[in-house]
């Protein structure tokens, strides 16, 4: 795999995207995301919700469109209709009326008290770490990515885990709330820096049209050469998808068919 090592540029999110092709496939496109820093363009063929499809969109939505339709999608704060999603990636200021739970409580949390607790587990972004967001299928991004998420089932989702704990060992370390998984796939793996398994959120199963057997894998792009050995290295060990069902054995056949068995061999 040194070529994946020293491989740059789009070369390298074709390779990595073919990889994860290859090893996990799954039915939607593999993504790149990256929160443009001040001064930086947004892609010539990214989609802008407002200006190209007349609508605000939530974050999941986006990401749905992208992997499913294979589009580019930039989000600034204007294009985003989701308040949690406006809260969290710092495009309003995240008001007291959030911060103390409101929106929570009675959903999610049984007391004010409790959704406030469950708004401050939710990761945000500063003003300053704030700024457009791109989606973009892997092997299209016409950028560098700070995330890559691949939405899978859940043994898809353990092969992306076995590979990326190839070079390290130890485990991966996840935190679920059933809310803003816009928030886990972004902000947390670029906050942590590190892989992450991600359960959709409510929002996304209900606005991105998730489905219940879906899963998400997010990793900081910096990791993208070791998550390839890992996928060369654990498939040389025998981690494989499909996962390869244990088959050698003789069945155990109900009584009357065991019975015409025996009388076969009775007749030899």
């Amino acid at each position: 795999m040194s070529e994946t090592i020293q491989a740059s540029g789009q070369e390298q999110r074709v390779l990595l995207h073919n990889e994860i092709e290859k090893h996990v496939r799954p039915d939607t496109f593999p993504l790149a995301i990256r929160v443009l820093r001040p001064g930086e363009e947004v892609p010539a063929k990214a989609k802008r919700p407002m200006r190209d499809l007349h609508v605000q969109l939530s974050i999941c939505q986006a990401v749905t469109m992208s992997r499913r339709y294979g589009w580019a999608i930039a989000l600034g704060g204007e294009d985003v209709s989701c308040p949690i999603a406006k809260a969290v990636f710092h495009f309003e200021e995240p008001l007291e009326f959030y911060t103390k739970g409101n929106l929570a409580h009675g959903m999610y949390a049984e007391t004010q008290a409790c959704g406030e607790l469950s708004e401050a587990a939710v990761p945000k972004f500063t003003k300053e770490e704030s700024g457009t967001i791109v989606v973009s299928p892997l092997n299209r991004a016409e950028f560098e990515p700070d995330v890559v998420v691949v939405y899978g089932n859940s043994a898809q989702v353990m092969r992306m885990v076995a590979a990326s704990l190839y070079k390290t060992g130890g485990a991966i370390t996840s935190e679920f709330s059933a809310r803003a998984d816009c928030a886990e796939l972004i902000i947390r793996t670029m906050q942590a820096d590190s892989a992450q398994v991600i359960l959709p959120c409510y929002g996304d199963r209900v606005f991105g049209q998730t489905y219940d057997h879906e899963m998400a894998f997010s990793f900081p792009y910096r990791m993208a050469g070791d998550v390839m050995e890992g996928f060369a290295g654990t498939h040389r060990g025998g981690v494989r998808y499909p996962i390869p069902s244990f088959l050698h054995y003789q069945a155990k056949y109900p009584a009357t068919y065991e019975k015409l068995n025996d009388m076969w061999k009775e007749q030899e």
